[in-house]
């Protein structure tokens, strides 16, 4: 019963993040609903339209460290985010004892890219398995106008809930720093959500597009 609950409160949670709803509990709330409603996606197309379009400034100077220590615990819960990203995505999650479920040992996840369900297990050979990924790349987002930004907003965009999410790990490899030009989601039925909450992002953080991106991002809102 209370995983009926908590998977119903996921879900609500889910389609108000999507629908351009502010706050930190709709960020960090894991994005498992595969297709969001006509709203969400008449909102997605408003805020695409808006943002600007432009070229790739070069990728000059680009740095992970330009974006802060890797997985800073920068809500100040105690818990870094990338553990953070796996309690909120994984499901019959096991924790390391004496950490107040902060370090999460396995758990199961449903991925949204590919639909395949992988266990994962904390280790050095294991952990790969599920990797989290910035929907929008950290080196994306650098050639498209975080070179400008402060170091405390890139802090913020490289932990920031919305941004993330636990999935295959060698999928997220695959993807790597690619936009939506030329990397989607092989599961097409995640493919509007993901496209709707990267534009969530860019609209965000003021984040622009390329000609071809936006294209690719028109073209899967129109199948919506």
């Amino acid at each position: 019963m209370r995983r009926r609950v908590q998977a119903f409160m996921a879900g609500a949670a889910t389609v108000a993040m999507l629908a351009g709803c502010g706050g930190l509990e709709a960020q960090s709330t894991s994005p498992k609903t595969s297709k969001p409603d006509s709203a969400s996606i008449s909102d997605a197309r408003k805020k695409l339209a808006k943002l600007s379009v432009k070229g790739r400034a070069p990728k000059t100077g680009f740095d992970r460290d330009k974006f802060g220590p890797a997985w800073s615990d920068v809500d100040h819960n105690g818990c870094d985010t990338r553990n953070d990203i796996l309690k909120r995505d994984l499901v019959d999650e096991k924790f390391k004892s004496g950490t107040h479920d902060c370090i999460v040992l396995s758990g199961t996840l449903h991925d949204p890219y590919s639909g395949k369900t992988i266990s994962f297990k904390r280790g050095q050979d294991t952990s790969t398995d599920v990797q989290i990924d910035h929907l929008i790349p950290l080196s994306d987002a650098w050639q498209k106008g975080a070179q400008q930004w402060s170091a405390d907003k890139r802090k913020q965009f490289a932990n920031d809930p919305l941004n993330l999410m636990a999935v295959d790990g060698p999928l997220n490899g695959q993807k790597s720093d690619s936009d939506a030009a030329s990397w989607l989601p092989p599961r097409k039925a995640y493919r509007c959500t993901y496209i709707a909450r990267q534009i969530d992002v860019k609209a965000k953080y003021d984040v622009w597009v390329t000609s071809g991106e936006k294209d690719a991002m028109e073209t899967i809102l129109k199948d919506c």
